[in-house]
């Protein structure tokens, strides 16, 4: 510490007195002038630099030459006062920076040293002006710097200089008179220096010295506590010294000292005023008495250890420390007293202050001192002792330990030893002390003692004993998990020692639980023998995994696994050791055979057995990964074993996606051929390069097709990553095709058929992976490639333009180039095939007429009929298709029904001409030829009249086949007012000019803005035959009702058998959704892959079911709209477009009474209860059939509204569906039963732009009933100007009848007419309004015998025919075809006509 140098008014005026003159004067002013330098350099010092050892050395030469100089005057004293204090000061803040850097390193040793000299100098130069004056107590701060110095010299273990200092220190203070000191401080100084000069004597081993210094300096405690108690402290330290070196006689020198200290305790204690203070003197004093009472103890005087204790415990301040029980529990066992002794020990036990150390010993000593008298007897005293207190593990270990001995001896005398030890340690008492992690190093000190008895009963093949000592160590292992491996290997050993004494079982029960515990390769591998041999595949299979999972596994054991299942012929086995050793080829280690062999081995042993493709497929894949990483040469091999081995797997990879081509396991071959591909282009030989190409742009071509073919088989689109992936397949095998091409065998034309096919099939992989990327450029691009290569054939071609047409992402312009191309490639031919013409003919019209678009240019199709009439001019008859021909002549005609209606004279006579020309060169054609040449005259007869009157008189007439109506007459309009009729008229007029513009307009508003707002959603509303139709296309679509069971009973759900689907049945409640959601789950297993449509009484609650179900991980959801009784729902849409097997109908059918409802188009028609079932009779069917035509018609009549409209609504056809005939000549139905009676739902409407679906398009054929079906649309022709009927037929399950079938429910005399005139009389076409191919009776000579009707009838001739009256003529007439008759009395309405 530094210390503040003192100055007073004495001092100054002391310190500037001029000095008397002396002849020294200048050489102490010289000297105090350099030691004065010295100081300022030290002073001046930086902490980062070390002390110079110069310093000291210079103080040192200053400090002898000014002591040669002394005496001084008191200024000279004060001066070196001052540079004393300076130089102390200096050292202390040298020597605080450098400790902080230089702490415990040699370096710091050094600078401390320095540091004490230069303190040494400091007390030095305090000593010369020890005289000065006016500096209170002078001699004591001399002897304090004296005395601190000392105790750095001490602390450096540089005795000597501290024995100076103290020395020294003494001298100084010895002139002083104890007895005037009055400051504590001062009387500490002199205590401490006393004990400072004792213990560097004892240090330099003087301690007769030491000892006297102490004595002497109970001469300086002055009274003071804190005296006594450095003063005894010092003598407690010796006397543990004492005891430390164990010297002879050393007791009793220790003894002798403590005894000192403890009288000097006692006497500070007398002395002690404060709490604090006597507490702190009572702890000494209690601890020196307990090292009293040690070295008595081990002087064995151990009544005087007794007294010790029992003074320690007496008194208010008993002492409670841990020693004391041990050392009176010795003494007592010293004394042959057991009893106390044993008191003492249970009184150890009860105290939880005492560590177990300590009391483990005391009872290793009370048994060593009572003794034991054999095994039997240390068992019983043991035992007997735990029932009295408690007793410590380690003390069960040493005794069970010693009865079982140290040299594992073996014989007679060690099994005896073995069981009474093992009786012992099987005590529940003992097993208890060993509880706890307390206890954990006794368990295992426990367990090794056990062991390793067992161990040697093993090694003297003693197996019964040897388990008995395993499973009896086995109760001191945890059941943890740190000891895990230990309880396995206990395991182990003892499935080994019952495998010793051949237990099978109990071997294979132990080794089981080791293996739970722990894996371990050898009891696994033993284990895999087991189950071998027993042929237990399950069991050796798992052990194959166990073995791989084991911490000392080698990959020879999966070798010799291997070779262990294929000797038994286990096959599965076999492959699943050698599928698991090649996982460990990767990590480079050195390994019993060849990665390669392996792979051949397991492809071999797979190929042996069916239905293992996917496993093969894995490891060839395996092989191809291996082969690119490392390097074919590297994998294979080098020379003629790697060209084998690379051959063999590049055949097998390629026969073996053939085969599975063949099997139509469509995403098996696309794997197979294209790790072909990647095989092929590995490891190629010189000379082969052209060969290896084709082989790898087969392999490539053949996989491309085999994945496309896999998506319609899964009925799974493709996904992105597998089209691109496709894409660079396809890429690369194009320019593989591309050096193909060039090569020497195309350019001779020897192009053989193998080569053609390639080609065909890539650019048809081609055309539809560029479709799905919506690239119709590089579709078109590919096609003409393909055509213009020496490998395109006609056939192929045509395919592809059918394809571009009609598949599921039509390219117009392909499927028009490639069309036009087969077509010139046809006809060029000497001996064209006229059929594929004639279908070429009909396809480019259609890809024309689809081309057009809304555009009012139609010369494109115009132009494609010219064509067809070019090629049909001079071909001899019946050699182009009668059949395609009518079908040109047909259509060319009806194609003029628009243009006369619009008023587009020059388009509908274009049409009309060439309807006729083709007409003229198709035989029997002839009743149309002239029909239409009468037609056609009649046109341009009236061509004659004014435009605008011709126009009018068209756009007013109700239908062409009339020849004269007599229009109402109008009310004038007043000029001054608003016609409202033709303000409307001018709007109907340009939705009719404009109609594309308008339906554009509209459709974009209504269609594609909501179409897609709902794209990207997954749970929407769709309609009940969109339902229907997922559920029949999709395997993964689902049906769940959610309706209660009170709306079940009256509507039960769908039946779906016929799709082979059943209904769920799962009511909702918005009460407990999370219970619902549940329900539905143990439904449907696999949500993930799951579309659930979901079906409700009407809109209800769906919407809100599907997305609940969607947000719980059903890959779709979608709600029914209109769900069950809705105006668009299930029963609504069944009668027409559903299969009668999933028809549903209420449990009571009661029939509604009819209500008169407007129809869309202003008729007024029967509107009966939905779900009402008629019953009628085959027989009185047709009949009732036309009676609801007819009423239909009358009620038109009278509930019509008058359209503002110039012309008639001509925008839809009346209906009847559903009108059963009975199978004439037969009774039976198609599978030989007889059906009585038929449900029929009858039903009259008047659609407007609707199409409804063709309900046999949408279930495939099976066994109807003995009924066929007949749905009847009369349908206004614009170009006949006539009614026309339209029909279709079919079984009862919407399989469609054929024409012959038709003929045969046909009254004789229409059957006649039929086989006369088969395609004038009755002919298929497209339906104007669904675009579906129905049949209809040809309307050309309507006309005619419609006018004979009405000859003899003035009131017609006067006033016109009604359309009622003309329908009802018109309908006597057509039904008679089908044997239908309108009853007479609908004939009583004619008034109302």
């Amino acid at each position: 510490m530094r210390i503040d140098e003192i100055s007073t008014q004495e001092l100054g005026k002391n310190h500037c007195e001029s000095p008397s003159p002396s002849p020294s004067l200048s050489q102490h002013q010289i000297v105090l002038s350099q030691i004065e330098a010295s100081i300022n350099q030290a002073e001046n010092l930086s902490p980062e630099k070390p002390l110079s050892i110069a310093i000291s050395d210079d103080l040192r030469r200053f400090l002898n030459q000014l002591n040669q100089s002394a005496p001084f005057p008191n200024s000279v004293k004060l001066r070196i006062w001052k540079l004393s204090f300076r130089l102390w000061n200096a050292c202390v803040d040298l020597y605080n920076a450098a400790s902080i850097r230089f702490r415990s390193t040699t370096s710091g040793t050094v600078l401390e040293e320095e540091h004490a000299k230069l303190r040494h100098i400091a007390a030095d130069l305090l000593s010369i002006a020890s005289g000065v004056v006016g500096v209170p107590s002078p001699e004591i701060k001399t002897a304090s710097f004296y005395h601190k110095t000392g105790i750095i010299w001490h602390d450096l273990r540089s005795f000597e200089l501290a024995s100076t200092c103290f020395e020294r220190a003494t001298d100084i203070v010895s002139k002083v008179d104890t007895n005037l000191i009055t400051n504590a401080g001062e009387r500490k100084l002199l205590l401490d220096l006393s004990i400072a000069r004792s213990r560097t004597a004892w240090e330099v081993s003087d301690r007769n010295v030491a000892i006297a210094l102490l004595n002497r300096a109970k001469t300086l405690l002055f009274g003071s506590p804190e005296h006594h108690k450095a003063l005894a402290n010092q003598y407690s330290e010796f006397g543990k010294s004492v005891l430390s070196k164990n010297e002879t006689g050393a007791l009793n020198e220790a003894l002798r000292l403590m005894n000192e200290a403890l009288d000097l305790y006692e006497k500070g204690l007398h002395a002690a005023r404060t709490r604090e203070c006597m507490l702190e003197l009572k702890e000494l004093k209690s601890k020196t008495l307990r090292f009293i009472s040690a070295v008595h103890l081990q002087m064995g005087e151990f009544e005087s250890v007794i007294k010790c204790v029992k003074v320690l415990r007496e008194g208010d301040n008993e002492d409670r420390h841990p020693s004391l029980p041990v050392l009176a529990l010795k003494a007592w066992l010293g004394l042959r007293r057991f009893a106390e002794a044993e008191k003492e020990l249970r009184g150890m036990v009860v105290n939880k202050g005492i560590p177990e150390s300590v009391w483990v010993s005391s009872v290793e000593a009370y048994f060593q001192a009572a003794g034991t008298a054999g095994a039997e007897t240390a068992k019983e005293v043991f035992l007997g002792l735990m029932g009295r207190c408690s007793i410590s593990a380690g003390a069960a270990v040493r005794v069970a330990h010693r009865v079982v001995g140290k040299d594992g001896s073996s014989g007679e005398g060690s099994k005896v030893r073995a069981k009474v030890v093992s009786e012992l340690v099987s005590d529940e008492r003992v097993i208890a002390l060993f509880s706890g992690e307390e206890a954990a190093k006794q368990r295992t000190a426990m367990h090794a003692v056990l062991w390793n008895c067992g161990a040697d009963n093993f090694r003297s093949k003693d197996y019964v004993t040897s388990a008995e000592m395993f499973e009896k160590s086995m109760l001191y292992i945890p059941y943890d998990i740190e000891n895990r491996t230990l309880r396995a290997k206990c395991y182990r050993v003892l499935g080994l020692c019952h495998l010793g004494l051949s237990r099978l079982d109990q071997a294979l029960e132990y080794i089981n639980e080791s293996d739970k515990l722990e894996p371990n390769v050898a009891s696994a591998f033993l284990k895999f023998k087991i189950f071998l041999q027993k042929n237990d595949q399950a069991g050796s299979l798992n052990q194959i995994q166990v073995m791989t999972t084991c911490v000392d596994f080698s990959p020879d054991f999966l070798s010799l696994a291997a070779h262990e299942a294929i000797a038994c012929h286990v096959f599965p086995v076999a492959v699943a050791a050698l599928s698991n050793l090649l996982n460990f080829y990767v990590s480079g280690k050195s390994m019993p055979t060849t990665e390669v062999v392996v792979l051949r081995t397991l492809v071999s042993i797979l190929s042996q057995e069916s239905n293992n493709e996917q496993e093969i497929l894995k490891f060839v894949k395996w092989a191809c990964n291996r082969a690119s990483e490392l390097g074919p040469d590297c994998f294979f091999g080098k020379g003629e074993v790697g060209r084998r081995e690379w051959n063999w797997f590049t055949v097998s990879s390629w026969n073996f996606g053939i085969k599975s081509g063949k099997e139509m396991k469509f995403q098996l071959c696309a794997d197979f051929l294209r790790l072909a591909s990647e095989l092929f282009g590995l490891k190629v030989d010189d000379g082969k390069v052209d060969e290896n190409n084709t082989m790898i742009c087969k392999s490539i071509v053949l996989s491309v097709s085999a994945m496309i073919a896999s998506e319609d088989q899964r009925k799974i689109a493709l996904t992105d990553t597998e089209v691109k992936q496709i894409m660079e397949l396809l890429d690369r095998a194009g320019k593989l095709l591309k050096s193909i091409s060039s090569g020497p065998r195309l350019i001779d034309d020897q192009v053989n058929s193998f080569e053609v096919d390639l080609f065909f099939v890539y650019t048809l992989c081609a055309y539809d992976i560029q479709g799905r990327l919506n690239d119709l450029g590089s579709q078109l691009l590919v096609v003409k490639n393909f055509a213009n290569s020496k490998a395109c054939e006609t056939k192929y071609l045509l395919q592809i333009g059918l394809n571009a047409m009609q598949g599921p992402r039509p390219n117009l312009e392909v499927a028009a180039f490639a069309l036009n191309e087969c077509l010139t490639t046809f006809l060029s031919s000497p001996l064209p095939e006229y059929q594929s013409v004639a279908l070429i003919v009909r396809k480019l019209i259609a890809v024309a007429n689809v081309r057009r678009g809304d555009a009012d240019d139609d010369d494109a199709v115009y132009g494609m009929y010219k064509q067809a009439y070019r090629i049909m001019v001079g071909l001899k008859d019946g050699e182009y298709p009668i059949e395609e021909g009518k079908w040109l002549a047909t259509t060319a005609w009806n194609r003029a029904a628009l243009p006369v209606k619009l008023g587009q004279i020059d388009v509908a006579k274009k049409w009309m001409s060439i309807g006729l020309e083709l007409a003229m060169h198709v035989p029997g054609m002839e009743s149309y030829k002239a029909s239409m040449e009468d037609f056609v005259s009649s046109f341009e007869r009236e061509l004659h009249v004014e435009n605008t009157e011709l126009i009018t008189t068209y756009y007013t007439s109700p239908c062409f086949a009339s020849e004269s109506i007599v229009s109402s007459s109008t009310d004038q309009v007043s000029p001054n007012k608003i016609d409202l009729e033709a303000v409307l008229v001018s709007i109907d007029n340009f939705f009719n000019r404009y109609p594309f513009f308008v339906a554009g307009c509209t459709f974009i508003w209504l269609v594609v803005i909501p179409l897609t707002q709902e794209y990207f959603r997954k749970y929407k509303f769709i309609y009940a035959i969109d339902a229907f139709r997922k559920l029949r296309d999709d395997p993964n679509v689902q049906l769940l009702d959610i309706r209660d069971q009170k709306s079940l009973r009256y509507l039960k759900s769908p039946n779906l058998k016929i799709i082979n689907k059943s209904v769920v049945q799962v009511q909702f409640s918005e009460d407990d959704t999370v219970g619902f959601v549940n329900k539905v789950l143990e439904n449907f297993k696999d949500p993930e892959n799951t579309v659930i449509c979901i079906l409700d009484n009407l809109d209800g609650n769906s919407l809100k079911v599907a997305e609940l179900l969607f947000k719980n991980g059903f890959k779709a959801a979608y709600a029914i709209k209109d769900g069950i009784a809705g105006k668009k729902g299930w029963i609504e849409i069944q009668e027409t477009l559903l299969p009668p097997s999933t028809h549903i109908y209420p449990k009571k059918r009661k029939i509604k009474q009819s209500e008169e409802e407007p129809l869309t188009n202003g008729a007024v028609g029967k509107n009966e209860d939905e779900n009402k079932v008629t019953t009628t009779t085959p027989s009185s069917t047709a009949e009732n059939q036309v009676a609801k035509i007819t009423e239909s018609i009358l009620t038109t009549k009278n509930g019509a509204k008058s359209s503002s409209s110039p012309y008639p609504n001509m925008n839809g056809y009346l209906v009847q569906e559903k009108l059963c005939l009975p199978v004439h000549n037969s009774t039976t139905q198609r599978d030989g039963t007889f059906q009585e009676d038929l449900d029929m739902e009858e039903e009259i409407t008047f659609t407007e732009e609707e199409e409804p679906v063709d309900s046999a398009t949408l279930v495939e054929s099976n066994n109807g009933v003995g009924v066929h079906y007949y749905d009847f649309h009369i349908v206004y022709s614009a170009s006949y100007r006539v009614p026309v009927l339209y029909f279709r037929a079919y079984w009862i399950d919407g399989q469609p009848l054929k024409l012959e079938e038709i003929e045969k429910d046909l009254p004789s005399s229409s059957s006649k007419v039929l086989v006369e005139s088969k395609w004038t009389f009755i002919t298929q076409e497209e339906h104007p309004y669904l675009n579906r191919p129905w049949y209809k009776l040809h309307p050309c000579g309507t006309s005619e015998w419609m006018k004979l009707l009405f000859q003899s009838d003035t009131c017609v001739a006067k006033h016109g025919v009604s359309i009622e009256l003309y329908l009802f003529s018109w309908l006597s007439v057509v039904g008679q075809v089908f044997g239908l008759r309108i009853p007479p009395e609908l004939f009583n309405h004619q008034h109302q006509l």
